[in-house]
C-alpha cells in the first residue's frame, strides 16, 4: 500500500508539476501578446488579463503540490532541526496533521464555492467561473496525497537547503 501511494505520488507530482510549467509558459506567452496587442497593433486584447489571471490561480495550485511534496514550504523547521527520536516524529506529525486539515478545509469550501458559482462566466469570455474557483479543491485534494506521501517518505529540500 505504502509502495502505490508513493509511486501514485511521484506520477501526480510529476504531472503538476509540469502542468504548472506550462501554464507558467502560456501566462508569459499570453502577457506578450498583450503588451504587443496593445502598444504595437494598438488594438488591445479584451480576453487575455481575465485569463492569465485565472491561469496564475491555476499554476499557483499546482505548483503547491510540488512544494508539499518536497517539504519546501515555510514550516516549524527550528523544532524539527533541534528535535531528535520520538519529539521530531511528534513535530512531524503535527505539521502533517495541521497541513491536512488546513488542505481539508480548502478541498470543503472550495468545493462549495464551485457549485456555487459554476452558472457565472468570465466577464470576456463565455466561460464559467467553475473552472478558474475549480482550481482550489483539485490543487489542496492533490496537495492532501502529497502530504501524506512526505510523511510516509520525507524529503525536506527546505531543511537541506537551509544555511
Amino acid at each position: 500500500m505504502r509502495n502505490t501511494l508513493l509511486q501514485l505520488d511521484r506520477w501526480l507530482t510529476g504531472a503538476a508539476w509540469t502542468v504548472a510549467c506550462l501554464l507558467l509558459a502560456a501566462i508569459s506567452c499570453l502577457g506578450l501578446w498583450q503588451v504587443l496587442a496593445r502598444f504595437v497593433f494598438s488594438q488591445p486584447s479584451t480576453w487575455t488579463e481575465e485569463s492569465m489571471r485565472r491561469l496564475l490561480i491555476w499554476m499557483v495550485m499546482l505548483g503547491i503540490v510540488v512544494a508539499f511534496r518536497r517539504g519546501a514550504l515555510v514550516s516549524v523547521d527550528l523544532m524539527l532541526r533541534v528535535s531528535s527520536g520520538a519529539w521530531q516524529q511528534v513535530v512531524r506529525g503535527v505539521i502533517t496533521l495541521s497541513s491536512l486539515a488546513y488542505l481539508s478545509v480548502l478541498v470543503w469550501f472550495g468545493v462549495n464555492l464551485v457549485t456555487r458559482v459554476r452558472f457565472q462566466t468570465f466577464a470576456s469570455m463565455e466561460l464559467s467561473m467553475g473552472w478558474a474557483y475549480a482550481a482550489l479543491p483539485v490543487g489542496a485534494a492533490l496537495a492532501i496525497l502529497a502530504v501524506v506521501a512526505n510523511h510516509l517518505d520525507p524529503l525536506n529540500e527546505e531543511l537541506d537547503n537551509a544555511q
